[in-house]
């Protein structure tokens, strides 16, 4: 309410001095930042066969970053750096599709590449989660058949490419599947790629920046093939000799975007001369049973320590075509399982449906921080007792003063 001089009383301007500081800032971080030009592409096999290989490439500054993925062999994806604006992706699909791919992927010029990585998903395990304690401390539970990735059939990505969401899909079944899981079911893989910084929508709310992009796992309708059945996701790195990934568990009091989830986990590469900085594959500790994903439908994800792989890469992919075929003695290759499902593991059952989010590109993995508006609130709540207790202290002040001036000194 105003006064008789028609200003707000001092706590009233505090609250709308921090609001309209909370919204300066908020439109600041919504302003984005740097800005990459990326392209989507589904690169055509031989003869405009429809081959399974998706190039996004994302121009910058004296720098571009690619992603190459595929599905041909288990689904891969290859993270190149390079030192140049007009480099360029090069396949050789006869090489390629042969028995011997080493050297069918390049980057051109050949120079140019100043760090490379890869990240494949090589297998599904299903397993009876009835005693889910057991899992969390190492020991074996009865595994079903294995599912292997690299064994499957997958449709064609060309028709699944928006390229104005940046959005493309690899969407598999299990041909070999003799016990019918897959009749109506598929497992896709869903790659988003960014232009700037910005924050997922849906939850996760994963936060990105301009030198990452999204994969979303996801299985649809895939039939269980027992009554406490879990699902896990095998994860393989490629990293060079000398480099090794770093398994990190990041803790925080807020849960502002992801309700109820405190922890994000992420593999994070050492430092590289001249490059962007480490590469890093980022994911929240939940899953969602949904695809309209809200709190009452996560699941809680877990996952296991990376393990150092036995100097082979599980199956063929494009990393062999990139890397070549001898990249377990050039290469570092690590290796970690991603479950899902706890004592919530039952929404599975009943929806017939999952999705996980992971991000991952290059620099320092983003990280969340409390927002603008949150920071207001805190602000308010510990600066209005502050400043009525201020402002209660001058009234009295004055108060006094006041009585003291109406006695007229004694001549």
């Amino acid at each position: 309410m105003l006064g008789g001089s028609g200003l707000l009383p001092p706590p009233l301007l505090l609250l709308r001095g921090l609001w309209l500081l909370g919204s300066f800032s908020g439109l600041l971080a919504a302003a984005g930042g740097y800005r990459r030009q990326v392209t989507l592409q589904a690169i055509p096999g031989l003869n405009s066969s429809s081959t399974n290989l998706l190039h996004v490439r994302a121009v910058g500054q004296n720098d571009t970053l690619h992603y190459v993925w595929s599905s041909i062999g288990a689904p891969t994806v290859l993270l190149l750096y390079t030192q140049s604006e007009s480099s360029a992706l090069r396949v050789n699909w006869t090489k390629l599709l042969s028995a011997s791919p080493a050297g069918a992927i390049w980057i051109e010029p050949p120079g140019s590449v100043v760090y490379s990585t890869a990240i494949v998903f090589t297998k599904v395990f299903e397993y009876n989660g009835a005693n889910v304690s057991a899992l969390s401390k190492g020991q074996e539970e009865p595994f079903y058949p294995t599912y292997d990735l690299a064994g499957f059939s997958w449709q064609s990505v060309n028709r699944t490419v928006n390229q104005t969401a940046l959005t493309a899909r690899f969407q598999g079944v299990d041909t070999s599947d003799p016990g019918g899981a897959f009749g109506n079911g598929t497992i896709s893989f869903q790659v988003t790629a960014y232009e700037q910084g910005g924050r997922d929508g849906p939850l996760p709310c994963l936060l990105h920046t301009a030198n990452s992009s999204k994969v979303e796992f996801i299985m649809d309708n895939v039939a269980p093939r027992g009554n406490s059945s879990r699902f896990m996701l095998e994860v393989v790195t490629v990293e060079e000799r000398g480099g090794r990934k770093r398994l990190q568990s990041v803790r925080s009091i807020d849960d502002e975007y992801t309700p109820t989830i405190f922890e994000m986990a992420q593999l994070v590469s050492e430092s590289h001369n001249n490059s962007i900085g480490p590469s890093f594959f980022q994911w929240k500790t939940t899953a969602y049973g949904s695809r309209e994903a809200s709190r009452e439908n996560a699941i809680r994800c877990r996952y296991r320590p990376l393990q150092t792989a036995n100097q082979t890469l599980p199956g063929p992919s494009i990393a062999h075509a990139y890397f070549g075929e001898g990249l377990g003695l050039s290469h570092r290759i690590a290796a970690i399982n991603i479950s899902f499902g706890g004592e919530d593991g039952e929404i599975y059952a009943e929806k017939g449906y999952l999705s996980w989010s992971a991000l991952l590109g290059f620099g320092t993995p983003p990280k969340d921080a409390f927002s603008p508006l949150v920071m207001t609130i805190v602000a308010v709540a510990m600066g209005t007792p502050v400043v009525l207790l201020l402002a209660g202290g001058l009234v009295v002040l004055f108060a006094r003063r006041k009585r003291h001036s109406q006695y007229q000194p004694i001549n």
